[in-house]
Parts: structure tokens; sequence; C-alpha cells
């Protein structure tokens, strides 16, 4: 990560070491402390910190927003993780692994609780537009995971819907993220506007990066099962673009592929198949748009140009990552 993001990163790990969960009962609090330890890149509660800053306000007065939208980050991976069935997550086994289901369930929502609790630690008048915009993108992420578990089931999905998926599903959070900051940093209603948009395209552009790294990254690199997309049929944008774009022999195969049990053949034929489509320059193109879409945003915020680097550099660094 570039040099100026490090005093952000540095900051909410510490941060993340002193919350101070009860230590009773051990199997609803351990699971809270396991997630957390597991690290990642604190996208979310940096970008809280940076937006507070980049309006004129310390950003360690964002310290509990940035938590509390770090807290409901992992609340919802360790859902996520137990309704797609994940074993792995950073490289380690997933909460409901390492314990049960009902006790990732009670600690996700234990975590949820928590988040909530850290916007108490603001004025009235701050609390409230931090809730509002918590609120709202709280409901929107639980639509967003329930559009995609419908989708499973349904045989015919659109890009356009897919991209409203995750938007929901991911995007918003990273647009509540930074807002939360701008609130904290006392922003214009414009500004917070902006730095919103900012965050929900980069989040788009973030999730396209995501389906191609399923299947093309480095499998030592990317703390998950690579191809796991494509191993439970995923209806992400690379299989939706291949059906959009295949000629029937292509859709026959990319049915057979669907079909498939042996886990290596099944990964062999999507990557011949992709090959064939050119679906991974597609997917880079379509996730490139997005990502200019974000600089716009960033362009159009009313600060000074030197305000904007470290948004600019965890932009930069986000869409170069291969894990």
């Amino acid at each position: 990560m570039e040099n100026s993001l490090h005093k952000y990163l540095q900051f909410i790990e510490v941060s993340v070491k002193e919350i101070a969960f009860p230590t009773k009962p051990v199997s609803l609090y351990q699971p809270m402390t396991y997630i957390l330890d597991l690290g990642g890149k604190r996208v979310r509660p940096i970008l809280t910190l940076i937006a507070c800053e980049v309006f004129g306000t310390e950003f360690q007065r964002a310290k509990n927003a940035s938590l509390a939208i770090e807290l409901f980050h992992n609340f919802s991976l360790i859902h996520d993780d137990i309704m797609d069935n994940a074993p792995l997550r950073r490289g380690k086994p997933t909460v409901h692994q390492k314990w049960n289901q009902n006790i990732a369930i009670l600690s996700g929502d234990g975590m949820l609780i928590e988040a909530y609790k850290l916007l108490h630690n603001y004025s009235p008048e701050i609390s409230h537009s931090l809730a509002a915009v918590f609120n709202k993108t709280a409901s929107e992420v639980c639509e967003g995971q329930q559009l995609d578990m419908d989708f499973e089931t349904l045989n015919q999905v659109f890009i356009t819907d897919y991209l409203e998926m995750i938007r929901l599903k991911t995007a918003v959070l990273l647009g509540c993220s930074l807002q939360m900051g701008a609130i904290v940093g006392g922003a214009s209603k414009e500004n917070q506007d902006d730095v919103y948009a900012f965050g929900m395209n980069l989040g788009i552009a973030f999730q396209l990066q995501d389906d191609i790294l399923d299947l093309y990254a480095d499998q030592a690199k990317f703390g998950k099962q690579v191809g796991g997309d494509i191993l439970s049929n995923k209806k992400t944008y690379l299989l939706l673009k291949a059906f959009e774009d295949a000629n029937s022999d292509q859709k026959e195969m990319l049915s057979q592929m669907i079909s498939e049990k042996n886990p290596d053949q099944k990964i062999k034929l999507a990557k011949t198949i992709f090959a064939e489509l050119n679906i991974r320059e597609k997917a880079e193109s379509k996730m490139n748009e997005y990502y200019e879409l974000a600089l716009k945003n960033l362009a159009h915020l009313k600060v000074d140009s030197s305000h904007k680097k470290p948004l600019q550099d965890l932009a930069e660094f986000l869409m170069s990552r291969q894990n």
C-alpha cells in the first residue's frame, strides 16, 4: 500500500485490537475476535478515516465510525460464508467451519449490535446522521445478498441485474464508509454525495475485479479457493457475459461446464470457453469503466486537490491488487 496510507492502516489495526468484547460466553465473543484478527486490507474503515481528514478534521475523530464499519463488514462476511458454505476466509477456516453454524450466526449478530453501539459515541446530531446512512446501507446490503441468492435459482439473469446486485451487496458499503467519514469531518451535503458516489463506483469496480481474480488469481496469494464461483455455478459478470456473447455451440459448452462434476475439469472448461470469448478482457473493460466514473466523482469533490491524494492512492492500490 502507498506510504501515504500507512498511518490510517496502522491506526485502524491498533484500534481494532483495542476493541474490548466481553469475555463470557467465550463461544459468542471469541469468534468475533477471531475474524477481526484475520486481518484483511481494512479498506472500508480506512476510507472512513481518509474522508474525515479530507474535509479538514483530524482522522482520529472518525475512529468509532470506522470501527462500526469494520464490525458491520465482518458481520456480513460471517453470514455470507455460511450461505456460501465457504471453507476459507483470508486463508484460514471460516467461523462456521472452526466452530459451528449456530455460533457463527449468533456471533455475527453480536458484531452488528456492537457496531451500532459505536455510533452513539458522537454528538446527537452527528450520531443521527451517521445512523441514517448506516441504516440505509445495512438494508441495501441485505437486499443485495438476497438478490445474489435469488440468482442461484433463476434461469436467466441479465448483466444489468447483476450490476445492481453488486451495487447493493458490495458497493454501497464503500460509499457509506466514505460518507460517514465525511459526516464526522463536517462535509457539505454536496461533498457527501460526491464522496459517496466515488465509493459506490469504486465498489462496483472492486467487485468486478474480485470476479476476475476468483478465476485467474494465484491461489497462494488469493486466500480463498480459486475458481470457487465457477464450482458453485455463481452467476458472476464473467459467466453472464459469456452466455450473452456465446454462439449456439459455445452455449452448449457452457451448459456442459455448468453440469460438470469434476472440479479441475470444470475450471479448465470455463477458462477455455472464456478465452475463446475474450471474457477476461471484457470484464476488465467494464471494471475500468466504473473506475473511471469513480475518478470523475473524485475530481468533482470541492476540496483542495492535495487533500484528495489518499483517496487517489487507495483507489490505485485497490485496482492493482492481486488477491
